[in-house]
């Protein structure tokens, strides 16, 4: 079975989780190109939740194996399993049952370590023993960033002006633009992406952000949150 075949067979339990946030989804899948510029337009375009999924899931499946492969990282990475819990159930996207072709393309002990990496906790996959930085502490974060958010974004977390650009048309609500810019730079940074970092980045400059209201992300990283 091949990429695009195992997500038309997981589509109608994808459509049911995925629709709870269609909009990260979308956001996640852009991130890595794998919709083409019209195909983005059209997912972006579909304004019911489970209308997006669809056209998002049916845009995939068309571009073929290689953006379904790319689809099914996605949804195993730690940001989508930590908004979407229920994906944890659908056994068939931690299973892969691909066919044995497309296994025996990759060796067995850098396949073997892959896996091992996908079971380890979040605090230990960091080189320094840091936690990733959660949801809850990025909207925190969030509700202390005022009208300087785009020059944050760019001198500080290094996000291009399109993206965010992309994010101020996506979302209306100053608080909800900040907190997608914050979540796009954890996506990217990964493992980088500790509280600890995340403080020191927003603490290089005056970025008119009041240090109380980021002090959180030092106590034990964020831990007790």
């Amino acid at each position: 079975m091949t990429e695009d075949q195992l997500i038309r067979r997981l589509k109608v339990k994808l459509i049911e989780i995925l629709s709870a946030d269609a909009d990260l989804v979308l956001q996640h899948a852009d991130s890595r190109s794998l919709l083409s510029p019209r195909g983005y337009q059209l997912v972006k375009s579909c304004r019911v939740p489970s209308e997006k999924v669809t056209e998002l899931l049916d845009q995939i499946i068309q571009s073929g194996p290689t953006a379904a492969r790319g689809l099914l990282d996605v949804l195993k990475e730690q940001a989508l399993q930590e908004t979407f819990p229920l994906l944890a159930s659908v056994e068939e996207l931690h299973s892969n049952p691909l066919s044995p072709e497309v296994d025996t393309e990759v060796p067995k002990r850098k396949k073997e370590a892959a896996e091992l990496q996908d079971h380890v906790p979040p605090k230990k996959i960091c080189s320094n023993g840091s936690v990733l930085v959660k949801e809850k502490q990025l909207m925190m974060v969030a509700q202390g960033i005022g009208r300087s958010w785009r020059e944050i974004g760019i001198l500080a977390l290094d996000v291009s002006s399109v993206k965010l650009q992309q994010i101020e048309e996506d979302y209306s609500q100053h608080s909800d633009r900040v907190f997608h810019m914050l979540r796009h730079w954890r996506n990217c940074k990964r493992e980088e992406a500790t509280a600890a970092h995340l403080h020191s980045l927003l603490s290089r400059k005056n970025f008119e952000i009041s240090p109380e209201s980021i002090a959180f992300l030092l106590e034990t990283d964020g831990e007790h949150l």
